[in-house]
Parts: structure tokens; sequence; C-alpha cells
């Protein structure tokens, strides 16, 4: 992972919502946090939501578990949406215009926004974009190509092995992201 003078926090989340587009659904988040050799896992979920929510409140509540500001924390999210904004400081603008959009329409998720927004100045952070979904196992995957698309995203200079690692992570998250999932939906229908 980059270098960094402090031993940095790694940061993993996914967030996934069966039926995102229904008024009624399931939604789940995992999230991972590495600290030198120290993992914890954690997971959640809610009933009609969608994926962008279940993105945010996967790095909420990863950022809501540690135990002590100044920290150099590494997120890495398959969510463009999530990473964009925070890395491009999309919400500079919202705020400046009120919590409007530049159509002038209002910020969706603005009270999520507004809890992750609360954590910025506690710790130095780094936002990086994950391809989710890769199965590593696969023949058909062409891992170079999609390394070469984590470089071009992030750049930053990740060695391939950062590479894999950060995409393992992912799956991870995601997993349990349906594990959050599973434990709200009604047992008759996780069968």
């Amino acid at each position: 992972m980059p270098n960094s003078s402090k031993k940095p926090v790694n940061i993993h989340t996914d967030g996934a919502c069966a039926g995102n587009q229904h008024e009624t659904n399931f939604g789940g988040w995992g999230a991972i946090l590495e600290y030198g050799a120290h993992i914890k896992e954690l997971h959640g979920g809610e009933r009609d939501t969608t994926n962008n929510r279940m993105e945010m409140m996967a790095l909420i509540a990863a950022l809501s578990a540690l135990n002590k500001d100044g920290q150099r924390i590494n997120v890495f999210s398959d969510s463009a949406y999530l990473t964009r904004c925070l890395r491009d400081k999309w919400y500079v603008k919202w705020q400046r215009n009120g919590w409007l959009t530049s159509a002038k329409t209002p910020v969706e998720n603005r009270d999520l926004w507004e809890r992750l927004l609360a954590f910025l100045p506690k710790h130095d952070f780094r936002f990086y974009l994950v391809k989710g979904h890769i199965n590593l196992e696969s023949k058909r995957v062409n891992l170079g190509a999609v390394y070469d698309k984590f470089l071009s995203n992030n750049e930053e200079a990740f060695s391939y092995e950062d590479f894999l690692r950060a995409t393992r992570m992912n799956n991870r998250a995601d997993a349990l992201a349906n594990v959050g999932i599973s434990e709200i939906r009604p047992k008759e229908q996780n069968e």
C-alpha cells in the first residue's frame, strides 16, 4: 500500500441492495478495518434503502469503530459515487450551494454525507476506487487490464500484489454486505 510515515488504517467497504430500484428492498453493507496484523470485520443491513446509502453506511460504520483520531486512513471502495465525492470534494460545492447540486436539485443522501464529512477533519484520508466483483480465479478475467485501470483510477504507485489484496478485500466486504442482507431478509426469501 502507499508509503506513509504512520502505519495506516486500511478500510475496505462495500454496499449492496437486493431490489435497489424497488420501493421495498433489502440492503446490506460490509466493512473491513486493517491496522497492521489486526483485522476487524463489520456488517449490517437495512430495509427499503439504496445501494448508495449502503456504500456510505459501510464507511460510516468503519470510521465509527476507530478508537482515536489523527489516523492515516486509506479507504478502498468500489463505489465511484462515494470515492469520487470524497476524493474530488464534490461536497464543497454542495455546501456552498445550500446542499443543492449543479442542477439545483437537493443532494441525495445529505444526512449520510453530513455524517461522513464530520470525520474528515479528524483523520488524514486517501480514497481509492477498486473494481468490484472481480473473480480472481477466473481465466476469463484479464487481471492485467483490471490492474492498469486500478492504477489509472488511483494515481498512486500500487504494486500488483497491493491490487490483488485490495480486490480480495473488496470481495470479502461484498460478502459481508450480503450477510447483512440475509440477516434482515425474511427467512423464506433467503432459501
